[in-house]
């Protein structure tokens, strides 16, 4: 019986010990919050890049990858984990036991060949969109990598594409980037799970962490923890400016899986200077700014953040996926900048290097209003009134010039007369949609604007001086 009680209480022991071990590493908020705190950079010209990527505002946000090929979830079919974004849909995966499905996902590689990418269309398209910056996908978690990695033949560059004219696919998407004035982002999972020093194929793969425990493999993590090293630091090298390093899989952390990461920032910014890091969800150092995923904060931050939405339910393409209009992309960017955040707008590449006919209809009209429009979200800043019913206040730098973004409902029509609380003009009040003055009035601290005849049915952007 003391044998028994004793086995029992050393089983528990185990358990609650492993528990705790795990608690954090489990935690749903890597994936879809950000951290509570924020530490401000202490490197004047990381501070310097940090003010600039707060003025571009709209970033596009690109997942491609193997998951394109037949438009399954990317990397999270692989993951046994009970969670609700974790699955493996029959309808467009290989419908087989898990061993035989985990051999069918990577196994894509051999299928995927972009043979009409053209990295130069891609950025013009972009352009006329209204983004300003970019975060391109070079690996996500099931360890594919969108560049000719020297540390793993699991690249793009090794498969069907191999002979393409632009197979090193990222360093062509930068160059045609950089070309049109964008800000550079690299988006890397920290997490590789075809990597064996991450994953031994020997052992099953319960959870997105390790399977083996590193504390008795020391060895096999250190490999792992110099493969990471190596691959942002060719990503740093080889690639030209890069002004975004955007670290995924919040998960990899100290202390349960340190990957030494001050280092690889130190390194990374001996090669790129200024360079802004985004260690998702990991609060210090290494999140020069925070990654509110799929969701916009309740209210405004004084600190630099970037909510990451997607303009379909998924990330990467699928096939019929509906996309969201073009009024809440809008909306949305308009609502982020009133917070004093920037808004990066997930788009999924298809498997052959182009885009649905809708995402680029979406993306012309918002392009269009933001051609109008853009003084009025370009290089603002926050004011304290920043919201009003559906309307949402931004500010020039210098504090006096302000914006009031009417953010039409959708599918209604623009009123007769749009109104808010505070935020008094004084004196001459202009639509930038044409550019004339409008008329309006002031009484009680209510200000109500007459909306002009013949215009277009879209959101309204108006710019005065404040009282």
């Amino acid at each position: 019986m003391k044998k028994m009680l004793l086995s029992i209480a050393s089983i528990c022991l185990s358990m609650a010990l492993y528990a705790q071990q795990d608690k954090t590493i489990k935690a749903d908020d890597f994936v879809h919050k950000s951290s509570e705190t924020y530490e401000y950079p202490t490197d004047p010209e990381v501070l310097k890049k940090l003010e600039q990527w707060q003025d571009q505002k709209f970033g596009v946000l690109f997942h491609w990858g193997i998951y394109s090929v037949r438009g399954t979830a990317e990397s999270w079919g692989l993951c046994s984990e009970p969670q609700p974004w974790m699955y493996r849909s029959r309808k467009n995966a290989y419908d087989a036991p898990y061993g035989e499905f985990k051999k069918w996902y990577w196994g894509q590689a051999k299928e995927f060949n972009p043979v009409n990418f053209e990295p130069a269309d891609w950025a013009k398209t972009m352009k006329e969109a209204g983004f300003k910056y970019l975060l391109f996908t070079t690996k996500h978690h099931d360890g594919f990598c969108m560049f000719d990695s020297k540390y793993t033949d699991y690249n793009i560059a090794q498969g069907p594409y191999k002979n393409g004219k632009y197979s090193n696919v990222a360093y062509h998407l930068f160059d045609a980037f950089r070309k049109e004035n964008f800000m550079i982002g690299a988006y890397f999972s920290k997490a590789d799970w075809h990597n064996e020093d991450y994953w031994d194929p020997d052992y099953a793969t319960p959870t997105r962490n390790p399977n083996y425990d590193i504390r008795t493999n020391p060895q096999k993590w250190a490999e792992f923890q110099q493969f990471t090293a190596n691959q942002i630091g060719e990503l740093m090298s080889d690639y030209g400016r890069v002004d975004v390093l955007w670290l995924d899989a919040g998960w990899v952390r100290e202390p349960e899986q340190d990957i030494k990461i001050d280092e690889i920032v130190s390194n990374a910014r001996r090669k790129q200077p200024g360079l802004i890091v985004a260690d998702r969800t990991v609060a210090g150092r290494n999140e020069n700014y925070q990654t509110p995923e799929r969701k916009i904060p309740e209210t405004q931050i004084a600190h630099p953040w970037e909510s990451n939405i997607p303009l379909t339910k998924k990330w990467g393409w699928k096939e019929g996926a509906q996309c969201k209009s073009a009024t809440w992309v809008i909306n949305t960017l308009v609502e982020i900048v009133a917070k004093g955040g920037c808004f990066a707008l997930g788009l999924g590449p298809k498997p052959d290097g182009t885009f649905d006919e809708e995402v680029y209809a979406v993306l012309k009209q918002t392009g269009d209003w933001l051609k109008k429009n853009g003084k009025s979200i370009y290089s603002t800043r926050i004011t304290p009134n920043y919201h009003s019913g559906d309307v949402w206040f931004t500010a020039d730098k210098d504090g006096r010039t302000l914006y009031a973004i009417y953010a039409l409902p959708e599918n209604e029509q623009l009123p007769a007369v749009i109104e808010w609380e505070g935020n008094i003009p004084d004196g001459r009040m202009v639509l930038l949609q044409n550019g004339k003055s409008v008329k309006y009035t002031c009484e009680g601290g209510k200000v109500k604007v007459t909306v002009p005849k013949g215009i277009n049915n879209e959101a309204l952007a108006f710019c005065f001086k404040l009282k």
